[in-house]
């Protein structure tokens, strides 16, 4: 990758604080029930969903405490088309 999408990567990330690294708890408090909750082998998906977006979170378990853990984020919009993921995160908060 070039530099200019790293750097892109990283301020996406930045943007993203308030989810990164957060748990299934924190994000219920902070988005309500999740429409969709998956439990996977090594994992967990949950999609918060607003009228602005859909918001894909992917929990994988903490090196450290085992503690599943949010390290990926996905948003669109309902029609499929990619939006902003620290946008969609915003909107859903303020809801």
């Amino acid at each position: 990758p070039t530099a200019e999408a790293v750097l892109r990567h990283l301020a996406d990330k930045r943007g993203l604080g308030d989810v990164m690294g957060k748990g299934v708890s924190d994000l219920k408090r902070m988005f309500g029930e999740p429409r969709i909750d998956v439990v996977e082998v090594h994992g967990r998906k949950l999609q918060f969903v607003g009228k602005p977006c859909i918001l894909d979170t992917y929990l994988y378990p903490d090196s450290k405490s085992g503690a599943e853990v949010v390290t990926h984020v996905d948003a669109r919009r309902s029609d499929g088309a990619e939006v902003d993921r620290a946008a969609c995160v915003d909107a859903l908060m303020r809801r």
